[in-house]
């Protein structure tokens, strides 16, 4: 690298962390138009910037470690289970279509699947969550955002009760992307928050069709309210299917002539049971 190139790409950097200094995350594409560079360039900085300890790198972005995104108590986990995360969300966003209206849940996943949102153009975002309110209003400027009102729970940073119920009753979203503690055999998707499985619950009656992400890890564990049976579900995205617990429970429904949810792997490929 020339002396002048390598100044340039200096700067460049220097002004990506100022960046992350106002917004907490970057987009490569962001970055690519900001500084009319190739997306090439622009991942080589972020990597460089990673390197130097200065930003953690996610799909297709950064975000500043210094002044990380926020995430509910619950689920204080954005650097757990990562890659399992970015790719249920990859997966996922082949369910939505420029123009849709979709409702995302709280928690890591669904931030990681917001982020990916990035790749569509025209979509509202409906949330209870003020963490994935706020980064669609920084950083996905071609997305609105509804926020749900209600009563914000400490510390936890999504909202919950009457208002954001009413809230949803009056609203009606093309696909609801749902984020369970736990998938629980025999039960369903819990979580452990009674208010909060009120309005899972209502975030799929408000939508014509919905998405669950999970992670393999999810599976099996610990969950204390149910807020979906299975058969409420129309598609379950997941990193992997440990010992197939998941596709033998949907096998289960379609026998006993309930519906039966689709199972997408990460890998995108597809099986109706």
């Amino acid at each position: 690298m020339s002396n002048t190139a390598h100044t340039f790409a200096e700067e460049r950097r220097a002004a990506i962390l100022a960046m992350l200094e106002r917004s907490a995350s970057v987009q490569v594409a962001e970055l690519a138009q900001a500084f009319g560079v190739s997306a090439v360039t622009a991942r080589a900085d972020l990597d460089a910037l990673e390197a130097a300890g200065k930003l953690r790198r996610t799909h297709g972005g950064a975000v500043s470690l210094q002044k990380a995104l926020t995430v509910s108590i619950q689920d204080k986990r954005i650097n757990v289970n990562v890659a399992a995360k970015q790719a249920i969300a990859q997966a996922a966003i082949g369910l939505v279509d420029d123009g849709d209206s979709i409702i995302v849940d709280s928690g890591t996943t669904a931030l990681e699947f917001v982020r990916a949102l990035a790749a569509r153009r025209d979509i509202t975002v409906i949330t209870a969550d003020v963490t994935i309110a706020n980064y669609v209003d920084d950083s996905l400027p071609q997305t609105d955002v509804v926020l749900l009102g209600g009563t914000l729970r400490k510390g936890h940073r999504y909202l919950y009760g009457p208002l954001a119920l009413r809230t949803l009753e009056v609203l009606h979203a093309d696909k609801a992307f749902l984020c369970p503690t736990s998938f629980v055999p025999n039960r369903g998707l819990m979580t452990n928050f009674e208010q909060m499985a009120q309005v899972k619950s209502a975030f799929i009656e408000a939508a014509s069709t919905s998405i669950a992400l999970i992670d393999a890890t999810k599976v099996d564990a610990g969950g204390l309210m149910l807020f979906a049976p299975l058969e409420k579900i129309d598609t379950l995205v997941m990193d992997r299917d440990p010992e197939g617990i998941v596709a033998r429970q949907i096998e289960s429904c379609a026998k006993k002539g309930g519906h039966a949810p689709q199972l997408m792997l990460a890998s995108n490929q597809i099986s109706t049971l």
